[in-house]
């Protein structure tokens, strides 16, 4: 299976006033929504919809766009059968959508001046071995 993503529509809007810093803990959720899924010929056509919301309400990004599924006859019925019996959708229709979104979301963001709607690495420190175990020296 192959999956092809397209962007067709991308808003973005900051709340937060330039002057004010940042506040610490920001939450940045993101929420994929697939609106449907249309057969065309030998594919399927997934449009969706992409919301990332940061909290506090520091800023807010929405992002429309198609996924076009290519696959074998016989895997583009079977997925089109699990969407009509509510079933979830591929991992990888998912995946894609999420990875383009995001690449785009990253983007937008530096140009307002937002953190990334990205997880950014932390360092979790060392942990420390319990050095007062019971001794069952007998």
């Amino acid at each position: 299976m192959q999956v092809r993503v397209s962007i067709n529509y991308i808003s973005a809007e900051r709340f937060w006033e330039q002057e004010k810093p940042a506040p610490a803990g920001v939450h940045i959720s993101t929420n994929v929504n697939i609106i449907g899924l249309e057969r065309k010929e030998d594919r399927l056509a997934a449009p969706f919809v992409v919301t990332i919301v940061y909290s506090p309400p520091l800023a807010q990004i929405n992002i429309k766009g198609q996924a076009l599924i290519l696959a074998e006859p016989a895997e583009v019925e079977k997925i089109y059968e699990d969407y009509k019996k509510q079933l979830p959708p591929p991992q990888l229709l998912l995946q894609a959508i999420t990875n383009t979104s995001l690449v785009e979301a990253t983007v937008v963001s530096r140009s307002l001046n937002i953190p990334p709607p990205i997880p950014m690495p932390s360092l979790q420190p060392p942990h420390k071995e319990d050095r007062e175990r019971p001794s069952y020296v007998g």
